[in-house]
């Protein structure tokens, strides 16, 4: 949405709007892609995320007219870039050089 790129399914995250007790839309992250209703498509980087925002694209997306509160996939993208492994050394913990799926030593 945010870049208009597209990806597959498995690498892009799912935002849904969720009404709360107040009658306000929040957008919420669906990372099981299970929660009912429609579903908006995204990158889960910061950069497509807030151009999605800037492009009021999620409005579009999703069918709502009403302000949306970006707070929880806010949250969730800000945990994701927590997460990422650093540069040093490969993610399995293997030498660059082994196969990861190597059974010979």
């Amino acid at each position: 949405m945010g870049c208009r790129g597209t990806d597959s399914r498995s690498a892009l995250l799912r935002v849904v709007a969720e009404r709360n007790e107040q009658g306000q839309f929040l957008l919420v992250p669906d990372l099981r892609r299970r929660l009912p209703g429609r579903g908006a498509w995204l990158h889960p980087t910061r950069d497509c995320f807030d151009k999605a925002l800037r492009r009021r694209a999620f409005g579009r997306a999703l069918r709502v007219s009403a302000a949306l509160d970006p707070a929880a996939v806010t949250a969730h993208l800000e945990g994701i870039e927590q997460k990422k492994p650093s540069d040093k050394g490969t993610e399995s913990g293997f030498d660059a050089d082994e196969h990861p799926m190597s059974t010979q030593r």
